[in-house]
């Protein structure tokens, strides 16, 4: 008998793991989703300041870029 109370305390605390490993897994995918948008606002950024440094270095104006262009251009 004492087996099979072991066999059922062991499953509960498996159980309590998996639960925990699930919350955690969870917390993380956020954290990456953040790290994610985080970068892909940096990049952005980067995009930006090189169009600036190619048209400080030429000398010429920028280019008109109508505002729907450039949004589908950012993905």
């Amino acid at each position: 008998m004492s087996s099979f109370k072991n066999v059922i305390e062991k499953i509960r605390s498996l159980e309590t793991e998996r639960k925990n490993i699930l919350l955690e897994i969870e917390e993380l995918k956020k954290m990456a989703d953040s790290k994610a948008k985080a970068l892909e606002n940096e990049v952005s950024m980067l995009r930006e300041e090189v169009k600036s440094l190619r048209v400080l270095l030429s000398g010429e104006e920028p280019e008109f870029e109508p505002a729907s262009k450039r949004k589908g251009s950012a993905k």
